[in-house]
């Protein structure tokens, strides 16, 4: 098994305690990890006793009771090694020989530990620990292996369960490729979503769990393809069957089936730790890359005076190049999502395409190849500030995409030019098209994590583990199926939603008053106002937010983000007269109580679509809520601004850039319990809903 270097401190320490060559583990995951530190710190306590001839009964029995713990810890490890091995049977015997190890070594650390079996001089109220240490350390030799082999056998398990629901993918996939009718089409796809969901929990589980971030990264960007594709995958292949003889729509499916092949090769790569087959893995070229290595031959100890003084001339010099470098790049990639943000040519395309009007259609595609050409060509300068190995990959991954997408939205509307009475060829279209608003919305997180990154504000996240667990691991995998607002539940929400819209409205031409559009307060105005809009959308069934998982989630974040302005709010009060504070503190008290009710009943669980629907109607209203305060927090704000003559440079916000656009969370907490699996909601959404499939 290929592996890294583990950088556990106190794996680490079990080698420089004497265990020598034999212990100095080397582990891909961080569930192999977590389980082994543990192990190895109480060992390493029992070996790293300090060398004096004589002992208190006190320190001995401190030192047994260790000896006793490391047994009984490796005797309910060997169970759980055990079950996991009656599951696997083509495993069974190697698990058992190691387990068998684990505990012969477990016993004999205890024995070796234990006062009784010592056999000591009874003088001076004093007895010596060990006669030899070497017996110890024989034994801690003996079970590290042993124990490490059990992970890694256990590792092997999950490996194959991704292997092999790999393979059943594939299957289907190539049933679903030679299918000629639709009710054939609609019984594979079926099979297909449920094998694609397994197949999602597997790899989710396995991304989070791996060590190194550049793996972690590409993981990422493989199942972000196969989450978009599915979807593509579905309406290219109904288009195709429609529409049999159409050569853009042939092409459209094939494009989906072959970036799918490609994605799951490149999950198979990484999960099995495998050189890619046909292409080479991505050399790292990028400015960010090579002003690293250049900085670390600064180190090198043959160096002269006049050649250290040239270098450190060129780092500053190559410090300055990279801020500057930072800030066009960010500054020109904002400047492009804001102008793209309204999908102008996106929506002229299923206009003209439904017209039928080739000659529009055509002037329309040219524009939108511009569009990608300059998406493409700012994903590449933003690989060379990304800051991060894993950033850069992301970079590569948007780039890719918005390559690949362009020609494959031209094709869709080609298809609905050459038939737009088509249903199936339109709703193919609308697909493809949010595959590239959804996208855009990454590329506009994507931005905000590098500016992250520059600022040093990036944190750790929390390890996930997927080692099995026995009579779980084999189970049956099922996702949450969230749930989508039917017609009824629309107009229930019509003139709620219709009020939060106009409130959006007025907060907009609120902030747009503002000279200072980098102030915090206009800031956080603004994306509070963005979250706003997108879930008046979602009460019209339109927008990215598609499932009321989506709805909770955005309101979560929304709230959280209305809390941040309260804290700003607070600390702009605080530069206030004593006659100016009242209002302001007064809307500051509305804000957070309503800021956290939302929080709440986001994270609140419930089950039916009565109580579903309640539980949106609540958010909604305490959105409305806080954009009520917000309408006027920003005008009182402003004059307050004004009066107190603090200029427009107070609260400046430390980017270079504003987001306007979906405000997605990335704080690990608020993601525990929540599954990480690629396309979960709107696959399974998908299958539910085959019987939609138009056969006119």
């Amino acid at each position: 098994m290929a592996t890294s270097p583990c950088s556990s401190s106190g794996v680490s320490s079990a080698s420089s305690a004497g265990l020598g060559a034999e212990a100095a583990l080397e582990i891909r995951t961080r569930s192999v990890e977590q389980t082994l530190v543990p192990l190895v710190s109480q060992i390493t306590t029992l070996i790293n006793h300090k060398d004096k001839p004589k002992r208190s009964d006190k320190t001995l029995q401190a030192i047994q009771r260790v000896g006793q713990a490391v047994n009984l810890a490796v005797g309910r490890f060997v169970t759980v090694g055990e079950a996991i091995a009656n599951e696997n049977r083509e495993l069974k015997e190697e698990m058992s020989i190691a387990c068998i190890e684990a505990k012969r070594a477990g016993e004999t650390i205890a024995q070796l530990t234990d006062v009784a079996n010592l056999d000591h001089p009874e003088y001076d109220g004093r007895i010596t620990i060990f006669t030899d240490k070497t017996g110890v350390v024989k034994a801690a030799r003996l079970l590290l292996s042993s124990v490490t082999k059990v992970l890694v056998l256990a590792d092997r398990i999950v490996i194959k369960q991704i292997l092999s629901s790999r393979n059943k993918v594939l299957a289907t996939m190539e049933q679903l490729e030679k299918v000629s009718s639709f009710q054939e089409f609609v019984q594979i796809f079926s099979q297909f979503g449920n094998e694609m969901v397994e197949f999602a929990h597997l790899t989710g589980d396995r991304q989070n769990d791996l060590k190194d971030e550049k793996k972690k990264a590409r993981m990422a960007a493989a199942r972000a393809v196969l989450e978009k594709c599915t979807m593509m995958l579905l309406t290219a292949s109904k288009t195709c069957l429609r529409h049999p003889d159409c050569e853009s729509a042939c092409l459209n499916k094939e494009g989906v089936f072959h970036r799918m092949r490609l994605a799951l090769e490149q999950v198979i790569e990484i999960v099995t730790d495998s050189k890619p087959s046909g292409e080479n893995e991505m050399a790292a070229i990028s400015i960010y890359t090579s002003i690293k290595e250049f900085k670390q031959s600064q180190k090198t100890k043959d160096i002269t005076e006049d050649l250290e003084v040239a270098i450190l001339k060129t780092c500053q010099c190559m410090n300055e190049l990279k801020r500057e470098l930072h800030h066009a790049a960010t500054s020109l990639a904002a400047d492009l999502l804001r102008y793209h943000a309204d999908h102008m040519v996106l929506k002229a395309l299923k206009i003209t395409g439904v017209e039928g009007n080739l000659e529009a259609v055509a002037e329309y595609t040219c524009k939108l190849s511009e569009q990608k050409e300059q998406l493409v060509e700012t994903c590449r300068l933003l690989r060379h500030v990304s800051g991060t190995e894993p950033l850069e990959i992301t970079c590569i991954h948007a780039e890719d995409t918005f390559q690949v997408t362009g020609p494959q939205i031209i094709s869709a509307a080609e298809t609905l030019t050459l038939h737009p009475s088509s249903k199936i060829a339109k709703e193919n279209l609308d697909v493809f098209c949010e595959a590239w608003e959804s996208q855009l919305s990454d590329m506009s997180m994507l931005l905000r994590e590098i500016n992250d990154v520059f600022e040093g504000r990036r944190g750790e996240k929390r390890a996930y583990l997927s080692l099995p667990r026995p009579g779980k691991h084999n189970a049956n995998l099922k996702a949450l199926k969230p749930d989508r607002l039917d017609t009824e539940e629309q107009a229930k929400l019509g003139k709620l939603g219709l009020e939060l819209h106009l409130l959006t409205s007025d907060v907009d031409s609120e902030t747009e008053k503002w000279e200072d559009q980098e102030n915090e307060i206009v800031r956080h105005g603004q994306s509070i106002s963005s979250m706003a809009h997108f879930m008046y959308l979602f009460t019209r069934g339109e927008g990215l937010l598609k499932t009321t998982q989506d709805l909770f989630h955005q309101a979560e974040v929304f709230a959280t983000e209305g809390i941040k302005l309260a804290s700003v709010l607070t600390a702009f009060s605080n530069q206030l007269e004593d006659d100016d504070k009242p209002l302001l503190l007064l809307e500051i008290d509305k804000l957070i109580p309503v800021c956290q009710q939302l929080q709440i009943t986001a994270k609140t669980t419930v089950q039916g679509k009565n109580a579903t629907f309640a539980k949106v109607d609540t958010c909604i209203r305490k959105t409305k809520g806080v954009m009520t305060i917000l309408s006027q927090v920003l005008p009182l704000s402003y004059k307050l601004l004004k009066k107190c003559g603090t200029g427009n440079g107070w609260l400046r916000s430390p980017h270079p850039w504003r987001e306007n656009r979906l405000q997605r969370n990335t704080n690990e907490d608020s993601m525990e319990g929540k599954t990480d699996a690629f396309g979960i909601k709107s696959l399974e959404h998908h299958v539910a809903n085959l019987t939609f499939l138009e056969s006119k």
